[in-house]
């Protein structure tokens, strides 16, 4: 009688029984760990410092078990990760120090971390005390997942499963040499394949994506049933049954919200804006039903702005020894400039700022035509001393440089491609230069977040050339705007001619669509086309190239032109000011 009343007590708190979750996702950080910008020597209103505090103040928290994800894109940004990337691998990583000390207990690899290469993630990797997780990115060699596929997290009698996912389009932007013995699985394939382990394997009361990729699957033209979407986090939810929080990266969008699956069960959809300014989080509360004899849960979605919550002191004062080495590095006086440079210059025309990257370019590789596009839209490198910090604003990404080949025809019709998506076709001089996203009614369409009007495409896909002289016509349709009259020294440009020409490793393996959409070219031929490599990223280079010149004559070359000059200068007055102001 007395084991019978025992079992009946414990069925009765069983049956009561509520176990409170908080999951916290961190993603795109790029390197923002201090509240300082060392690129731009000033304060920062966002850390993973002031995340830590947010995450600390959760765990306090009678009965909440806190879990702390990322979700990718933390090892590319600020210097301070470029300098333990590239500048310290003799020394333990200051992510793998922080992201161990925060305790974090599960991860998943994102784009730009794959980007740092292999002696750099895979050391990573040994130095995490928590797995990083990509089930779709597989050892071509074993047919196994090369990272850690999903972890298994049990708290009260609870058991939650992570899967982890990558964007499947890292061949499309990255070298080969950087994910050399890895093939990347289309995301919805990989999630049901893993899905159907886990489910069979573990049985999960919660089952939770963490995914580097973003909602919109139409991005880039893209489409529902388009094979290895770059952005396929919301398709993985409507069609992968089993899900019940999908967390979010890649996009910076600040995602909160419910989404159906084939079943008609809700899924809740989550993601940062990145940059550590904000947090997405999941409150779960697991309620078993002894009916069932199953859990049972409640999900509520929120994104906390990290700017509300000081940085952690305990934080601060621990890593102080990087923060200082960082500051010491960028602060490194590397050359003299002859003029102020500004990248929101090159998103009108020919321009200080992209001719230099391209005079580099060119002088490094020896090829008769550079190609490049401005990589931040609004940054200054001031006239007189730089130093190593400017070369993120100069160039903001680690990729390579590329030689590659392309006829005289190629070349223009990638040319086509870039102010195709790049600069209106302009009726008359009242019409806009730019090309910018408009509703049906033809009016702009505004972001909430700069508080200016979207461009229809990247800016950091508008590419000049340098090596020719040519003319821009927006008064003509796509297709028909290019006019290249030669080559600037003088030599005859002949479209059924071979040419060398310097890209970066982004768009010389596809990134931007240009070779492929505008040039032609298959994107599994591309690698045909690569003379040869850098072994190091651009900004090294640039900054070599700046330390033996000592001072830099900043000169424009004014190689391409748009026309009508009336109209071109009428639409640049009229964008600038709307963009940038006065």
């Amino acid at each position: 009688m007395k084991k019978i009343f025992t079992l009946i007590l414990l069925l009765v708190s069983l049956n009561a029984q509520t176990v409170t979750f908080k999951l916290i996702e961190t993603s795109d950080i790029h390197g923002q760990i201090f509240p300082y910008d060392f690129i731009n020597d000033q304060p920062a209103q966002n850390s993973l410092a002031q995340i830590y505090s947010y995450v600390k103040q959760e765990r306090e928290k009678e009965h909440m078990h806190v879990i702390l994800l990322d979700n990718g894109d933390i090892l590319q940004g600020q210097p301070v990760v470029y300098y333990y990337n590239f500048e310290r691998p003799d020394t333990t990583h200051i992510l793998s120090s922080i992201m161990n000390f925060m305790k974090y207990d599960a991860a998943t690899i994102g784009n730009h971390d794959i980007e740092a290469g292999h002696p750099v993630y895979d050391k990573l990797v040994d130095e995490f005390n928590f797995p990083w997780l990509a089930a779709n990115a597989v050892n071509k060699e074993t047919g196994e997942p090369y990272f850690q596929p999903y972890t298994i997290i049990e708290k009260d009698g609870v058991k939650i499963a992570v899967l982890g996912l990558i964007t499947p389009h890292i061949p499309h932007w990255l070298p080969e040499k950087i994910w050399e013995g890895m093939y990347f699985e289309d995301m919805i394939e990989s999630a049901q394949k893993w899905v159907d382990v886990i489910t069979e394997k573990e049985n999960p009361d919660l089952l939770v994506g963490l995914f580097h990729a973003g909602v919109d699957y139409t991005y880039n033209k893209a489409e529902a049933d388009t094979y290895k979407n770059e952005n396929a986090s919301l398709l993985v939810a409507q069609q992968v049954e089993g899900f019940d929080i999908i967390f979010v990266g890649h996009d910076h969008q600040g995602w909160n919200k419910f989404v159906q699956n084939k079943s008609g069960k809700d899924v809740l959809i989550l993601g940062t804006k990145g940059y550590a300014s904000t947090v997405a989080e999941a409150l779960v509360e697991m309620n078993f039903n002894i009916e069932s004899g199953n859990w049972e849960s409640t999900l509520t979605g929120n994104v906390i702005e990290t700017k509300d919550y000081k940085p952690d002191e305990e934080f601060i004062n621990k890593f102080n020894y990087a923060y200082r080495q960082t500051k010491n590095y960028v602060s490194k006086p590397i050359g003299i400039f002859s003029k102020t440079i500004s990248s929101n210059d090159a998103l009108f025309g020919d321009a200080d700022f992209s001719d230099l990257i391209h005079s580099i370019q060119l002088e490094l590789t020896g090829a008769d035509i550079s190609f490049t596009a401005p990589l931040s839209i609004n940054s200054e490198i001031k006239e007189g001393e730089v130093y190593v910090r400017d070369m993120f604003n100069l160039y903001k990404y680690e990729n390579l440089l590329y030689t590659i080949e392309l006829s005289g025809k190629e070349i223009k019709d990638y040319l086509e491609y870039s102010y195709s998506i790049w600069f209106n076709e302009m009726k008359n001089q009242n019409d806009h230069l730019l090309l910018f996203e408009q509703d049906e009614k033809g009016d702009l369409i505004w972001s909430e977040r700069s508080n200016t009007p979207m461009l229809k495409n990247r800016y950091y896909n508008f590419d000049t050339a340098e090596g020719i002289d040519y003319i821009v016509d927006v008064s003509k349709p796509v297709g028909e705007r290019i006019t290249i009259k030669g080559f600037s020294d003088g030599r005859v440009f002949d479209e059924s001619s071979i040419y060398t020409v310097a890209v970066n490793s982004y768009r010389g393996n596809g990134g931007g669509n240009h070779l492929t959409n505008g040039a032609g070219i298959e994107h599994n031929k591309l690698s045909e086309r690569i003379i040869n490599s850098t072994e190091k990223d651009l900004r090294y280079y640039l900054m070599k190239w700046i330390e033996n010149k000592g001072t830099v004559i900043i000169e424009k070359s004014d190689n391409w032109k748009v026309v009508p000059d009336d109209w071109y200068k009428a639409g640049c007055e009229k964008d600038r000011k709307i963009l940038f102001g006065d």
